[in-house]
């Protein structure tokens, strides 16, 4: 652990003019009585740290002193492709390799090119977590990530229902999708040829890793895997149909309030318009509750025709909001549907789509 601190302090000395004492315990995180030490042992050990007193005074290399420790560890190789997620790095257990990794880019550049990590940090940021949602980093993940990338089998114990299983598996990669983690794998088998599995790193209760490695399948593609499961197991919760009729104003709302590739589809192969500019589609959806309050949010600008039961229910929803609001063409009621209350006529470009969208895009819905 010291050895790393101190080739990282001779890192950080060597990309910039000097540091502080303050700047330096800052980035080891450790306190100034460390630094202090720790210079004192570079200095012993040959490599010319000066220190200056004063307020104005720090630490620094003399003599145009330049480390040879620039290579990169294969480690630090592998999470330096990962520094521009620095969050999922933190959440793996891999932040101070890439720390260092990074460090070590910094101090093989030119003088010139050495604020390049912070000029570009200012200007880019990947905030991964979906909306109004705390992420939780599972306590197994540190341990899963290892796994990963030693390619060791782990024995994983994971909630299934109400019950627990165990499950041999080779840990082939890790996915981080909106906030929540899942790990590729392939159930271990003596034939060296189980079918691979995706699974929710939070439902793990337990996960111990194996001292066996095994061997690698070189055709896996994670990012094809993953694009591949994730279009299965959308379509595969989409168990029921309804039939809809929607304004212009409908149709550009529809992919905002249900599946955004479901209503791609029904949308093209839609007939032509009817006579009022209104679309009927065959929409698929999860279930008919989930279609009752997607659809709610498209208001007057859809109408349910099929199944029966949810056009009941969206019938007695509307009956209650005409309780609740009146229906007189001067209280924005059902009689008042021209351009300027947001009725079906109201589709032109200008009034910018469902409600949350406008000129800059729209606001997706929270859970989809």
């Amino acid at each position: 652990m010291r050895a790393t601190r101190l080739i990282k302090m001779v890192l950080l000395l060597q990309s910039r003019p000097a540091m502080t004492a303050a700047e330096l315990a800052r980035e080891l995180e450790v306190s100034e009585r460390t630094v202090t030490r720790d210079a004192q042992a570079l200095s012993e050990a040959g490599v010319p740290v000066y220190a200056e007193r004063g307020r104005a005074g720090g630490y620094r290399l003399i003599g145009g002193y330049r480390t040879r420790l620039t290579g990169l560890a294969r480690g630090e190789a592998e999470v330096l492709f990962l520094s521009g997620v620095p969050g999922a790095l933190r959440e793996m257990g891999l932040e101070d390799a890439a720390s260092v990794a990074r460090l070590k880019v910094s101090a093989a550049l030119l003088p010139s090119l050495r604020d390049a990590s912070r000029t570009a940090a200012q200007r880019f940021h990947l905030d991964a977590p979906n909306w109004f949602r705390e992420p939780e980093t599972p306590e197994v993940l540190p341990a899963v990530a290892d796994a990963v990338w030693d390619d060791r089998t782990v024995a994983a114990r994971y909630r299934r229902g109400e019950e627990e299983v165990v499950r041999e598996l080779e840990p082939y990669g890790l996915v981080l999708k909106a906030g929540v983690w899942y790990l590729c794998a392939r159930v271990a088998r003596a034939s060296g040829d189980g079918p691979f599995r995706v699974y929710r790193i939070d439902r793990f209760t337990a996960v111990e890793a194996g001292e066996e490695r095994f061997a690698r399948d070189d055709d896996f593609d994670l990012p094809a895997f993953w694009a591949e499961r994730a279009e299965q197991f959308a379509r595969s919760i989409l168990r029921a149909q309804v039939v809809v009729r929607l304004s212009p104003r409908g149709v550009r709302g529809l992919p905002y309030a249900v599946d955004a590739p479901a209503a791609r589809e029904a949308l093209e192969a839609a007939d032509a318009p009817d006579a009022d500019g209104w679309v009927t589609v065959t929409l698929p959806v999860e279930s008919e509750e989930v279609a009752h309050s997607r659809l709610t949010g498209l208001g007057p600008e859809a109408e349910v025709l099929a199944p029966r039961t949810l056009r009941e229910r969206c019938a007695r929803d509307a009956r209650r909001l005409a309780r609740l609001y009146g229906d007189g063409p001067e209280d924005g009621g059902p009689n008042s549907d021209g351009p300027e209350d947001g009725g079906p006529n109201s589709g032109g470009p200008e009034d910018g789509g469902p409600e949350g969208c406008g000129p800059e895009g729209c606001v997706e819905p929270v859970g989809t």
